[in-house]
């Protein structure tokens, strides 16, 4: 008989549920890798819905020579003057553009506290995919005043607005999903690799966008809102919100030790007689662990069990119960001022790399892309490190510290050349967005699935909003106040920016003295199963 071929052994070798772990990791990665895709292109844009003015005399030129802006008319369209588009061809350019990002990233903040509590009410699967569609369907509408000829600046700011709250079904529903499936285990590692979609999508945002900046920046719209909008129609073909679902187990083998869920460990005190028949009911993870042998039989055996690990059976959260979890409000707050700065990075850096090294706007965005790459090694090294040592906050704590620093390095040595510019931005772009990762992700997980909340899995959505709202406040601010102060010189920006870096430190002190008082204890202590 012949040997199975070294892939066919491959693939058999890994069990039905890890194969639907694996697929549930790469599709939620993929969807929200989408809804970051198409936030990246209005800081492309930027440089050039707004350009140096040109001479008077190669203006004259540059018009008689642009057949290609003529109207059905016959009349030279003006969707594009020699200082840019209107209305951002004014002087107070940076203030509008401001504008544009505060306009979505305030809705984005106002609705991401709602979104949590009714994505814990309705299905994962229908929520996200509506948000997609809708998402995809402002996204395009942006750029469409491109080829409509719109300069009215009220049009772009409703569709920012009406962008940003649908946008805000994204994150609670990929977190919950990707909870539900990996709720246990390596946290850290896992989402601080999972969340690397951040930094991919505004890459591949950077890189779309850049394309089509400089001859047609309508297209740099339009096409990732057809890219988010495609990725809706796969998610409502093949999500899954919950492993139960499908008969899956929702965590990876048990193992003797115990059972990871949330920021602590702890006994269950009830203790139950389990029988061949009495255990038909059971969900195949307690089956699992009942088994004996391979036949699969249940054997009379004690176990210390959590009833209600799914959440079968219990209410959702209320918005104040989720801010009474300990931990809740000092991560918030912190990320507050973490997000600030990295969505300062997000949508400003482009025309600040344009500004300083005079680069045009596609070399500047493709350059801007680095800054993302450090970001994925940020967000994995984080990850790693907190899992370690067992210490969230302290993790958080010693990457801002470092980072206010480097963002004074950055605006001195980003002025010295390209070489310099690109070591700065992997440096800062790891710095500030690894604990700005790590909350949003391994953190918010934990706090979702606290001990206090006695096994009620859905509590996840709704602490997840809460971070990541209260974090999308400071999004807004970031670049409000960057396009206020960036008039009068760009080192007031980083100022700004390093002051940000040091609050959000401030408010993670209380956790870190904790974790570090208490040196002997993991970041989630284990629900331990007994067996008697």
């Amino acid at each position: 008989m012949a040997s199975l071929p070294t892939g066919i052994r491959f693939i058999t070798s890994f069990t039905r549920d890890q194969w639907y772990r694996a697929f549930i990791f790469i599709l939620t990665f993929l969807l929200y890798t989408s809804f970051h895709l198409s936030r990246k292109p209005i800081s492309i844009v930027k440089g050039e819905l707004h350009k140096q003015c040109a001479s008077h005399s190669k203006v004259k030129l540059n018009v008689l020579n642009e057949n290609a802006f003529r109207d059905s008319a016959g009349k030279i369209s003006d969707n594009e003057t020699h200082c840019g588009w209107a209305p951002f061809d004014k002087k107070n350019y940076q203030q509008l553009l401001g504008a544009l990002d505060y306009s979505f990233l305030c809705a984005y903040a106002i609705g991401m506290y709602l979104s949590g509590i009714i994505g814990e009410r309705l299905p994962i699967r229908y929520y996200l995919t509506f948000g997609m569609f809708a998402s995809g369907a402002f996204t395009t509408l942006f750029g469409l005043g491109y080829f409509y000829n719109i300069h009215n600046f009220g049009f772009y700011v409703i569709t920012q607005i009406a962008n940003g709250l649908v946008q805000t079904t994204g994150w609670p529903s990929v977190v919950t999903c990707i909870g539900n499936w990996f709720g246990k285990g390596r946290r850290g590692l896992i989402m601080g690799i999972w969340n690397s979609h951040t930094s991919v999508g505004n890459i591949l945002g950077s890189l779309i966008a850049g394309y089509w900046v400089s001859t047609c920046w309508g297209l740099s719209f339009v096409v990732p809102g057809i890219i988010i909008a495609s990725m809706g129609t796969v998610c409502f073909l093949f999500l899954i919100e919950h492993p139960k679902d499908i008969k899956c187990s929702s965590t990876p083998l048990i193992s003797s030790k115990g059972f990871e869920n949330g920021t602590n460990r702890f006994r269950v005190q009830k203790q139950i007689l389990y029988t061949k028949e009495s255990s038909k009911n059971l969900d195949p993870e307690i089956q699992n662990l009942l088994s004996d042998g391979e036949n699969g039989t249940i054997q009379p055996k004690f176990v210390t069990v959590l009833h209600g690990d799914g959440g079968n059976g219990m209410a959702a959260i209320s918005f104040l119960g989720a801010l009474k979890i300990p931990g809740v409000i000092e991560f918030s707050l912190c990320l507050l001022f973490a997000k600030l700065v990295s969505y300062t990075f997000l949508f400003w850096l482009p025309l600040y790399i344009t500004n300083v090294d005079h680069f045009d706007a596609k070399k500047a965005g493709d350059l801007s892309t680095l800054f993302d790459v450090g970001g994925i090694i940020g967000g994995i090294l984080a990850g790693v490190i907190s899992d370690r040592l067992g210490k969230r906050a302290s993790t958080c704590g010693l990457m801002l510290l470092l980072a206010a620093p480097t963002l004074y390095m950055f605006s001195m040595v980003s002025k010295m050349g390209l070489e310099a510019t690109i070591v700065m931005l992997l440096i800062s772009g790891a710095l500030v967005n690894g604990p700005y990762a790590l909350i949003t992700t391994a953190v918010s997980a934990d706090l979702g699935t606290h001990k206090s909340l006695k096994g009620n899995s859905k509590a996840l959505s709704t602490v997840t909003a809460i971070i990541d709202g209260t974090g999308s406040v400071g999004a807004a601010l970031g670049p409000l106040l960057a396009g206020l102060i960036s008039p009068s010189g760009w080192n007031n920006v980083f100022y700004m920016l390093m002051v940000a870096d040091a609050t959000a430190l401030l408010f993670l002190l209380r956790l870190i003295q904790k974790e570090l008082c208490c040196t002997g204890s993991r970041p989630g202590e284990q629900l331990q199963f007994k067996e008697h």
